[in-house]
């Protein structure tokens, strides 16, 4: 039997962190989802939907075992739908930890689906997509801690904004 996870989130935009999670989770799984909504439900993105599925492509485009997808409605309802055996989600800090346990016992109640947490890399630990584009609305470079397509799409963003 295939071991399906589903890695769901915003990716608004797409992070390094995210990147390694993915390709992590990879590693030990058969197939990787990488799930965004279509309609998120607490926060507002800088990218649509379509430009920040069409981005996750770009980077996972050499990786067979990540797929990327959009999906509408709750995540523990796509899970079983597509008969994934877990969710994937990764920790930074201890701020993360309580969030997502809270998801993840929710999750558990309402569905009985697994969740996998991941500890974030070290060069990542302080990598948010909040605080990536917030220095790239300032004109920082933050093109370390993106995919060199997220970087091009910050830019071609932000210098439209700018005008």
């Amino acid at each position: 039997m295939e071991k399906i996870v589903v890695y769901p989130g915003t990716f608004d935009p797409i992070t390094n962190g995210h990147v390694d999670i993915a390709t992590r989770a990879s590693k030990i799984f058969d197939k990787i989802i990488i799930a965004i909504p279509k309609t998120p439900t607490h926060k507002k993105t800088l990218f649509s939907v379509e430009e920040r599925v069409e981005m996750a492509k770009e980077v996972f485009k050499d990786n067979e075992k990540i797929e990327v997808t959009e999906f509408e409605g709750l995540l523990v309802d796509f899970v079983k739908k597509i008969k994934a055996i877990a969710i994937v989600r990764g920790l930074r800090a201890i701020s993360d930890f309580e969030y997502e346990l809270q998801i993840a016992l929710m999750n558990m109640e309402i569905s009985a689906v697994e969740t996998v947490f991941f500890m974030t890399s070290e060069e990542n630990m302080f990598v948010s997509s909040s605080i990536i584009k917030e220095i790239a609305i300032l004109g920082g470079d933050i093109s370390s801690k993106v995919p060199s397509i997220v970087w091009q799409k910050l830019k071609e963003k932000f210098s439209k904004n700018s005008k």
